[in-house]
């Protein structure tokens, strides 16, 4: 399969973008690989470029008291990017890590600006790039605000198994806002109400 061509058939799925839409972008696409472990965005560097995922596993990431915080996890046919550093240019607060190694297609904001001045249909897809970050955000902040940690995991299992299925223990851990332990204990608690 062409390296594009995933991309492709996402964008004509998932959206209303045409042939002509697809073919007008192309010529600025770029595939890279990326080792797991890699960054592909580092704190402190500017967001350059949106990778859509051919392959592989990423997660967002922060410092805090020098301890890492995962926030978010991207999948196969999601977009890695730390938006608002991508939009305004300006250094990130996050890392963007590769958990497996990766194939993804990339493109950057010069080349997303200029498919908006040609093409309604790609100024409509941007938008809904912008409410998708959106909505993710909010969630993961009501996540935090409205729930405990059960609920919090209980959601992960029914809205996101394949974190479930992907991420190393400790990483869910850190995304929901608890130790190891305390995640293994809650395992534990979850399994045994199911067999009651």
């Amino acid at each position: 399969m062409r390296p594009f061509a995933q991309f492709k058939t996402y964008l004509q799925q998932e959206s209303f973008l045409t042939e002509e839409d697809c073919a007008l972008f192309e010529p600025y696409l770029r595939t890279r690989n990326i080792p797991a472990k890699q960054h592909f965005v580092e704190e402190g560097k500017v967001c350059r470029e949106i990778a859509f995922i051919n392959s592989g596993v990423f997660r967002m990431y922060y410092l805090m008291n020098g301890k890492e915080v995962n926030s978010h996890f991207f999948f196969e046919n999601e977009f890695a990017v730390d938006y608002d550093s991508f939009l305004e240019q300006k250094p990130s607060r996050y890392h963007i890590q590769a958990l497996e190694d990766a194939e993804v297609v990339c493109f950057n904001l010069e080349t997303l600006e200029k498919a908006y001045a040609v093409s309604k249909n790609w100024e409509k897809f941007g938008r809904l790039i912008a409410e998708y970050t959106f909505k993710v955000t909010t969630r993961r902040v009501e996540g935090f605000l409205f729930m405990n940690a059960e609920q919090r995991y209980l959601q992960l299992q029914a809205h996101a198994p394949n974190i479930l299925e992907r991420i190393p223990l400790y990483h869910i851990a850190s995304y929901l806002g608890l130790e190891r332990e305390s995640l293994s204990r809650l395992r534990k608690k979850i399994r045994d109400q199911h067999r009651l």
